[in-house]
C-alpha cells in the first residue's frame, strides 16, 4: 500500500532537475565535499573514504531545502587531483561551473594556492559564493583559522563538522541568503497571461510525444499557467477549432507545439497572442532577443553553409524528429540539398564552433537556464548566430512576427 508521505516524494522526485536551483561543491581532495553533501541531504547519497579522489564523475542529489524550494547538490572531484585521470577529472569538475547557479567553496584548514585560484574563478563568472570551513571538530583553534580562511580569501567562512552534523543549519540559512533570486522565481509564462485568462495550449500527440504522457515542456506551461492563477484548455491541432468555438470569448493567448505552428496562425482570433512551447523555453532558459537575431542568418546560408543543431537531451530519435529530421529538410528546401547539417545532443557541444553559420538549438527543457546561457555567450564570443527550433520554424514559415516572444 502506497502512504501519502510515498506519493509525496514521488512528486517531489519528479520535479525536473532542469527546474531545480544547481549548487555545486568545489573544493581540494579530501575536504569532505561528499561528506557535506550527504549531512545536507540527510542520507548517505555521495561516497564517503578517507582516501583522496574518491568522487570522480559529478554527482548529483536532488533534494529540497526550504524556502528555495527543489535543489540539485553536486558533488565534483576535488579540482588539486593529478596525472592524466586527474586532468579528466579536472575537466569534468570545470564543465560543472557552466550549470552552477550557487556554488559551495569548501577548505579545511588555512586555504591554499588552488583555493584561491578557485574562487577568482567563481567571481569572475560571477557564481555566488558560500565559503565552508569544514572539519572544525579537528581544528585546534577553529576560531582562528576562521580568521586565515577570511585574511586569505576575502570572506567569511560558515563554521561546519559534516562528520559530526555541526553547523549544518547555519549553512542551510547561508545558502539561502546567498541563492540568486533571479535564478528561483523566474516564471515561464511571466507577463504573458493574468488571473483568469483562458489559454489554450495546442498539442500534437504524434511519434514524438511519448505514450500515455505529455512531453515536459507541455506540462511545465500547464502547471506554471495553474500558478498564475489561468486557465488551460488543452487540444490537438485537429480539435483546434472545435475547442476555440467551444469558449465563450477568444482566448488570451495560444501556446502551439511549433511543428503546427502555421496552421494554429491561420486559425488563431485577431485579439488572441500566439506563442510556442519552445519560444517561451527559450525566453525562459536564455536570451530571446539574441535567438530572435540568430534567426537572421537562416537567410544568409547558401548551399555551401554548415549548420550545427543542438539537442539538450538524448533520447533515441524516431522518424518525424524535429531536429534530426524536419529542420535540415525545410533548410536544405531553402536553400539547397548540399548544406551540411551536424547534429549532437546532450552535453556534447563543440568548444570550436567558428566553423558553423548558424547554431540552431532545442527548447532546451533538459538544461537550467546558467547553462543554456553558457552556450548562447560562447557563441555569441565567437561571432556564430544561434537560434532556437520553435523561432526557426516560425521564420521559415513566415510567421516569426506574429508571435509573442517576452515572457520578462
Amino acid at each position: 500500500m502506497t502512504s501519502p508521505m510515498d506519493n509525496a516524494t514521488s512528486d517531489f522526485n519528479a520535479t525536473p532537475q532542469a527546474a531545480r536551483l544547481h549548487i555545486a561543491l568545489y573544493g581540494r581532495r579530501n575536504v569532505g565535499k561528499s561528506s557535506l553533501i550527504n549531512a545536507l541531504a540527510g542520507q548517505p547519497v555521495a561516497l564517503v573514504a578517507d582516501e583522496p579522489g574518491t568522487t570522480t564523475d559529478p554527482v548529483r542529489k536532488a533534494m529540497e531545502l526550504h524556502p528555495l524550494g527543489p535543489i540539485v547538490l553536486i558533488d565534483t572531484a576535488g579540482f588539486d587531483d593529478e596525472g592524466k585521470v586527474g586532468a579528466l577529472r579536472n575537466q569534468r569538475t570545470r564543465e560543472v561551473l557552466a550549470q552552477t547557479d550557487l556554488s559551495l567553496l569548501i577548505v579545511d584548514g588555512e586555504p591554499h594556492d588552488e583555493d584561491v585560484a578557485w574562487l577568482r574563478q567563481l567571481q569572475q563568472q560571477e557564481i555566488p559564493v558560500v565559503v565552508i570551513l569544514n572539519k572544525v571538530d579537528l581544528l585546534s583553534d577553529p576560531a582562528n583559522t576562521a580568521q586565515q580562511v577570511k585574511q586569505r580569501l576575502g570572506m567569511e567562512a560558515i563554521l561546519v563538522s559534516a562528520a559530526r552534523g555541526e553547523g549544518i543549519d547555519a549553512l542551510r540559512n547561508a545558502i539561502v541568503q546567498t541563492a540568486p533570486q533571479a535564478a528561483i522565481e523566474r516564471s515561464l509564462t511571466g507577463s504573458l497571461v493574468q488571473p483568469g485568462d483562458i489559454v489554450v495550449l495546442v498539442m500534437p500527440q504524434d511519434k514524438q510525444a511519448p505514450k500515455g504522457r505529455l512531453i515536459l515542456p507541455q506540462v511545465q506551461t500547464i502547471r506554471d499557467l495553474l500558478d498564475h492563477g489561468c486557465t488551460p484548455v488543452c487540444c490537438t491541432p485537429s480539435n483546434l477549432e472545435n475547442t476555440l468555438q467551444s469558449l465563450r470569448e477568444p482566448p488570451a493567448l495560444i501556446i502551439t507545439d511549433s511543428q503546427v505552428f502555421d496552421f494554429v496562425a491561420q486559425e488563431c482570433p485577431a485579439d488572441t497572442r500566439l506563442t510556442a512551447f519552445s519560444i517561451l523555453m527559450a525566453a525562459w532558459k536564455g536570451d530571446i532577443d539574441a535567438m530572435v537575431q540568430g534567426a537572421a542568418a537562416i537567410d544568409r546560408l547558401t548551399p555551401q553553409s554548415h549548420v550545427l543543431i543542438a539537442e539538450a537531451c538524448t533520447h533515441a530519435p524516431l522518424s518525424e524528429d524535429i531536429g534530426r529530421e524536419k529542420i535540415p529538410a525545410l533548410l536544405r528546401k531553402r536553400v539547397g540539398e548540399s548544406l551540411q547539417v551536424d547534429i549532437v545532443a546532450g552535453r556534447d557541444f563543440p568548444a570550436d564552433l567558428t566553423s558553423y553559420d548558424l547554431v540552431i538549438h532545442c527548447g532546451a527543457c533538459m538544461f537550467n537556464r546558467r547553462y543554456m546561457l553558457s552556450r548562447i555567450a560562447q557563441a555569441q564570443e565567437q561571432g556564430v548566430p544561434m537560434t532556437n527550433y520553435g523561432i526557426t520554424l516560425a521564420h521559415l514559415k513566415g510567421i516569426l512576427s506574429q508571435c509573442t516572444m517576452h515572457n520578462s
